[in-house]
């Protein structure tokens, strides 16, 4: 097989970079994701009540239009809908085993903290509604990308009906890197190798959400709200230190929290514990009403061979500064360029870095590449 392009990965980035190449009229690329469904970290939990899907998001929630107006701008065009992070009434504060939460005054943001209605994977949905091309390959990981002499193969594996692997190549004149810095030198083997500096960038280069596990719990109503209470919940006791209300604006309510345990002390308790741990400390904060929720999940993203690496095991405190896109020099010049989230300079990590970053990578490419 060969095309122009492999886009490699199916999160927001790979697919508005395949999206911006078909509206310059370029469909020659395949897009390979190794999950069995497009999104990467944006991935959704879903409820089912009287028949009707309600959509949480187990990865990134918010987005700020008035920080991020290429992002806000494709929201827009595809035509889906935003809502503000419900955040009237009183936060809770959990300072110790021995003391009862206490109610203060809830804090607003600003600018507001913007959702979408039927959570962040709408806009993997609309993008790939968009795209014209089928050649876009779920459950293909990539193994190796050889370049002999600006001849570049692709080598991944898929499963076949019988759940076999069977391996597969594909030929290209140009590779974008849609995954984490961190995870493509951890994966994949590059022939020849990536230059030293370039790899030493890459793997210092903080995956965000990486060390990261969320819980979402589903109720019917949110009942908290009666209490003049905003779902905010800030604690020092735990299992989560930082909660927050992710209702539905029609459709079912929630509460979704960080887990504050560190990733490796994470490994060492049950999914069904800390799920015993997490009802518990809504109990504690909201009432009996919390104790039964409809449905409820925990997303341990450091558990998550397709995003973390031995290397995302404490979180980090701050975004990471964006390293290089592409080598400067030798035979990966010009023909390889990181397009994931990561590699934005202005929001490294966000939702909106991946826009950013898959911009600038096709724009490398009609610039630099295409002839």
């Amino acid at each position: 097989m060969r095309t122009k392009i492999a886009i490699i990965g199916g999160g927001l980035s790979g697919l508005y970079a395949a999206y911006l190449l078909e509206e310059q009229d370029i469909t020659d690329y395949i897009l390979l994701e190794a999950r069995a469904q497009l999104g990467g970290r944006i991935m959704d939990f879903t409820s089912l009540s009287q028949a009707t899907e309600n959509s949480f998001d187990l990865g990134p929630t918010w987005f700020w239009p008035e920080f991020q107006p290429q992002l806000n701008a494709i929201i827009k065009t595809l035509n889906l809908e935003a809502f503000a992070q419900y955040e009237q009434g009183n936060t809770l504060v959990e300072r110790s085993h021995t003391q009862p939460p206490t109610a203060m005054r809830g804090y607003t943001h600003s600018p507001t903290s913007m959702r979408l209605k039927g959570g962040m994977g709408t806009l993997i949905k609309a993008l790939h509604a968009k795209l014209s091309n089928k050649q876009i390959i779920t459950g293909a990981l990539v193994n190796t990308i050889t370049n002999q002499n600006g001849n570049i193969e692709v080598s991944f594996s898929t499963s076949n009906t019988a759940n076999n692997q069977v391996n597969n190549q594909v030929n290209v004149d140009h590779v974008m890197l849609a995954l984490p810095p961190r995870l493509a030198v951890s994966q994949i083997t590059f022939i020849p190798a990536l230059p030293s500096n370039l790899v030493t960038q890459w793997q210092n280069t903080a995956t965000w959400m990486a060390p990261h596990a969320k819980y979402i719990a589903v109720y019917d109503t949110p009942f908290w709200r009666k209490q003049t209470l905003s779902g905010s919940a800030r604690s020092s006791v735990g299992p989560m230190a930082e909660i927050h209300d992710a209702s539905n604006p029609e459709g079912q309510a929630a509460l979704f929290g960080f887990i504050g345990i560190p990733a490796d002390d994470r490994k060492r308790i049950s999914n069904e514990d800390l799920i015993t741990h997490c009802r518990a400390q809504l109990v504690r904060l909201f009432g009996a009403q919390a104790a039964t929720p409809k449905a409820d999940i925990i997303k341990d993203w450091a558990q998550d061979p397709l995003t973390a690496t031995h290397l995302d095991t404490h979180a980090a405190n701050t975004h990471a500064p964006a390293p290089n896109i592409t080598a400067q020099n030798g035979p990966w010049h010009q023909n390889l360029v990181g397009i994931g989230s990561e590699w934005s300079v202005q929001f490294p990590g966000y939702v909106a870095g991946a826009v950013d970053s898959a911009n600038i990578g096709v724009e490398h490419y009609l610039k630099n590449v295409k002839t």
